[in-house]
């Protein structure tokens, strides 16, 4: 029984929070599919918070921790914290660029005097990254 919550239960709830992702992968924005899509978030959410409080995700932290001097608990939270924090921060970066910087290109190509304007939204983007590691050296400091 344990070993099928070990492996079974953190599945689905991946499934449930990547299910609203492929709505989106396929570009479905408008009429009956935006209903779908946003009805589908609504039921992944609640999903993943419904499995969040039957699953008895505390025993399992605790039972991977040490009593001879390893780090506790809430240390590998901490560094979980700032390694998603970074992580997380750095995909967001790339969407911005991915988007803004082909946008700011086309706009220097047709105008010149543009170029000024158009990287500051370039720069904005890559701000994503640098608050990302900020938080996570705020983190680190804390533990």
């Amino acid at each position: 029984m344990n070993i099928v919550l070990i492996f079974l239960l953190p599945l689905a709830i991946v499934t449930l929070i990547m299910l609203p992702l492929i709505n989106a992968y396929r570009k479905q924005k408008t009429g009956k599919a935006a209903k779908r899509s946003v009805v589908l978030n609504l039921c992944s959410f609640f999903g993943v918070c419904l499995a969040a409080f039957l699953t008895p995700v505390g025993q399992f932290i605790m039972a991977a921790t040490t009593a001879d001097g390893g780090i506790s608990v809430g240390q590998g939270l901490g560094y979980l914290a700032a390694a998603l924090s970074v992580g997380l921060g750095c995909i967001g970066t790339g969407l911005a660029v991915a988007s803004a910087a082909p946008a700011a290109i086309g706009a220097c190509s047709e105008d010149p005097k543009a170029f000024g304007k158009s990287i500051v939204f370039v720069g904005m983007g890559e701000g994503i990254a640098i608050y990302g590691l900020l938080i996570s050296f705020m983190i680190i400091n804390s533990l």
